[in-house]
């Protein structure tokens, strides 16, 4: 888009922002911060295709005088961290919800190849789990303990374990997007075909519905790592489909979109975390109502918080944004 055109779109918005701000007027908290992260865009949109112009040094004192006001005004905002979960990072994600989903519809693809290869091949999740942990929950279930795994260990050792572990696989799998996006889907793939053979393997042995129990903490774990393993994809495609931006600029902002998402996800990891080492080594003694009132819940804040609030932040945003410019 041509500086001129994009100065015209936007221009009668930041006026009557920019009035707004001078005259002290009583805005909203809520929608002040909406409208300072839709200022934000347009800065970084300028930065990336105006980096010399007028427009840019005019957004950078606008962007510099709402932000002064926000932190004024809006007390809970002086927590930057709370800002960036509440509002900036669901609006930014919003443009990424058809890369979550193509990772998510991959990643089940690779489920579902590894169900099918152990339901026809028994010697096939030893060769993805390994002999030692196939031997080792056989001997579980022959002893009617088939999640006895779980309630080995110290709780807290569990916890900071798991945890970051878990952080690890998430980092690893946004890392490898930097090979053109191939080295995520490997991880993704890799832990896919894992999950579908797992869950086989219990099938085998006619057990699939005690798999509730690593669900307590699997529900957000696996979210958590598609979701990583989305943020790799965003990183790998940025560099293979530039657009009009040059490969290197196009890769920094994709580097810097996929961190975002990678961060987003620490909170989760750190509650499936706790789960499995407090929760679910009691997994199987609880009644099973609660086992999947935990569940349904998780997998509700998941789809939530990725899904279902940024589209509902994002369209509060484009009629605030309305309303401002028709008042």
């Amino acid at each position: 888009m041509r500086e001129a055109s994009f100065v015209k779109q936007n221009k009668e918005k930041w006026m009557l922002f920019e009035t707004a701000l001078e005259n002290n007027a009583k805005i909203n908290p809520d929608d002040l911060a909406s409208y300072y992260i839709q200022l934000t865009n347009d800065l970084s949109y300028a930065q990336t295709y105006y980096p010399d112009s007028k427009t840019l040094l005019y957004l950078n004192s606008l962007a510099s005088q709402a932000h002064q006001k926000i932190y004024i005004t809006k007390k809970e905002s002086k927590n930057k961290i709370i800002s960036f979960w509440k509002y900036e990072f669901p609006l930014f994600f919003k443009q990424y919800h058809k890369t979550l989903l193509y990772t998510f519809l991959f990643f089940m693809v690779a489920v579902m190849i590894g169900a099918v290869s152990t339901i026809n091949d028994n010697s096939f999740v030893r060769l993805i789990l390994g002999d030692g942990y196939v031997n080792m929950t056989i001997e579980n279930i022959e002893n009617g303990e088939p999640m006895a795994v779980y309630k080995s260990g110290s709780s807290v050792g569990s916890f900071l374990g798991i945890t970051i572990n878990n952080i690890r696989v998430a980092i690893i799998a946004f890392a490898f997007g930097v090979f053109f996006s191939v080295g995520t889907i490997y991880i993704l793939f890799s832990n896919g075909i894992m999950l579908g053979s797992f869950l086989a393997f219990f099938y085998n042995y006619g057990i699939l519905d005690k798999t509730s129990t690593v669900w307590l903490h699997g529900t957000f774990e696996i979210s958590v790592i598609v979701i990583a393993g989305c943020a790799g994809i965003v990183m790998g495609n940025s560099f293979l489909f530039p657009k009009t931006l040059s490969r290197r600029l196009s890769f920094m902002k994709g580097a810097k979109d996929g961190l975002k998402i990678v961060v987003s996800t620490i909170p989760f990891f750190i509650i499936a975390g706790f789960i499995e080492g407090f929760i679910t080594r009691y997994g199987e003694a609880m009644p099973n109502l609660l086992a999947y009132s935990i569940i349904g819940i998780s997998l509700f804040i998941i789809f939530y918080y990725y899904i279902i609030y940024p589209i509902i932040l994002h369209k509060a945003l484009n009629q605030n944004s309305v309303k401002t410019e028709t008042s």
